[in-house]
């Protein structure tokens, strides 16, 4: 009897595949097949090591959309032989959390093997749902695999987090992406079938053209191979492929990690002065749907702290991008942006204020009890000049150049400098001029 379920199983096996979508039907069967994690499954890799073991722990997968996550779960299900169970956050409650906990259960008592949970979009999931699954976590009831694409140090509970081992999955590149299309051409049983080729160019296309994304790549192959069978041709070329995309995919999410990574390698680009990357990275950001004011508000901060002294300018024009965008907004205010973006990566650099800001604060902490030199205090009452308060300030107008020797710092900071000039654009002149003033204070020592 056994044996006849077993091929009724596999006979509906085969007629779901034959209507699941090609990337589905392309899933990879063993770790020797996943294309473009080499980190996670060359030979030695920990992830393979754990996955081969067959005694899997619960994980967290980590990465982009399309890089394999669902199919590195079901194979770390498939062998360790424990049955694999999906849920998505998106809409699974607590309720189907303690179902699937209770059936893994029984599953162990009546040594019917583990249970492995498939959670995908992990990030999803309130605090509630989370400590619900957590019990089953700790007690090896469930094996518990979580997909995110974001951050799960910022997204997941942190005891969920330290009961799984993170792996983070890459996206692929277009060599990676070129060779699971060519596998999905060249399969007459789960590829897209009926004699189908793929022209060079339109391969070299899609590869190019999907961000990494595996998913999106295979489907993308499935709707082009249809387009070109509705033109009555076999052969699908750049126009299908074309069609099929639409348009390039960014590859971003504004909720996400890559989010960060992206406004990262933007201020990282003007600050090191390629402003054909810094423009590549700000139109990426706008084109994804961007805040543009979250934008113009690091840019106003790079002012300050990369550009600083060595150009002035630098912080109106940025600080003018941010009024401009609140007055005409997008998509007029991506001239405005643009324009900031140019100015700011082609400023000389100079981060004089960012080291003036650190030395000011060591200062302050190295004397938080300092005492204001009585010359300086507040001496707006007779009886505080009575007690010394305030006598013997001088006025700097009555000097020439408005600037005469006394103590302004306390005691026991005077022998402090907290800002050092560099010789860099406009900051030149201002340490030269910075010169003139330590030689009138009777100060020495600044570099």
């Amino acid at each position: 009897m056994s044996d006849q379920n077993d091929l009724f199983a596999e006979q509906r096996a085969t007629k779901r595949s034959s209507v699941a979508p090609l990337p589905a039907r392309m899933r990879p069967a063993t770790l020797d097949e996943v294309v473009g994690q080499a980190h996670l499954t060359a030979p030695g890799a920990a992830f393979r090591s754990i996955v081969e073991s067959g005694q899997p722990v619960s994980m967290i997968l980590w990465g982009p959309p399309g890089t394999g996550k669902t199919t590195l779960a079901r194979l770390v299900a498939g062998n360790s032989g424990a049955r694999f169970e999906q849920l998505s956050a998106t809409s699974a409650g607590v309720k189907d959390v303690r179902e699937i906990l209770a059936a893994a259960t029984r599953r162990i008592e009546e040594d019917r093997g583990r249970t492995l949970l498939f959670l995908d979009e992990i990030h999803r999931f309130s605090k509630s749902q989370q400590d619900a699954l957590l019990p089953g976590v700790e007690d090896g009831t469930v094996i518990l695999v979580g997909a995110t694409t974001e951050n799960p140090f910022f997204e997941v509970n942190s005891p969920l987090v330290s009961r799984s081992t993170m792996f983070r999955t890459e996206p692929l590149g277009p060599e990676d992406v070129a060779e699971l299309l060519t596998r999905a051409i060249d399969d007459p049983m789960r590829g897209v079938g009926g004699g189908v080729s793929l022209e060079p160019d339109a391969l070299e296309a899609l590869a190019e053209r999907v961000g990494g994304d595996a998913r999106l790549a295979l489907n993308s192959l499935e709707v082009a191979a249809r387009i070109a069978g509705g033109r009555n041709r076999v052969t699908i070329t750049l126009d299908d492929v074309s069609e099929a995309l639409q348009r390039r995919v960014i590859r971003y999410d504004k909720a996400a990690d890559r989010h960060y990574d992206v406004i990262s390698a933007f201020i990282k680009s003007m600050r090191g002065s390629d402003v054909d990357a810094a423009l590549y990275w700000l139109h990426t950001m706008l084109s994804a749907g961007e805040d543009p004011k979250f934008i113009a508000r690091r840019m106003i901060i790079l002012a300050s702290e990369d550009i600083g002294l060595a150009d002035n300018r630098a912080l109106a024009v940025a600080v003018d991008a941010f009024r401009a965008l609140e007055v005409i907004g997008l998509p007029e205010g991506a001239y405005a942006l643009t324009h900031a973006v140019i100015y700011l990566s082609t400023a000389p650099k100079s981060n004089s204020v960012t080291d003036a800001i650190g030395r000011s604060r060591r200062l302050v902490d190295e004397s938080p009890a300092a005492r204001v030199p009585p010359h300086l205090r507040s001496a707006s009452h007779a009886g505080q000049k009575a007690l010394g308060d305030g006598v013997g300030y001088i006025y700097p107008h009555d000097h020439d150049g408005a600037i005469t020797p006394q103590q302004y710092l306390p005691d026991e900071a005077t022998r402090t400098f907290a800002f050092q000039p560099k010789r860099l654009g406009e900051e030149a002149r201002l340490a030269d001029r910075l010169r003139d003033i330590d030689e009138a204070l009777g100060k020495s020592g600044r570099r």
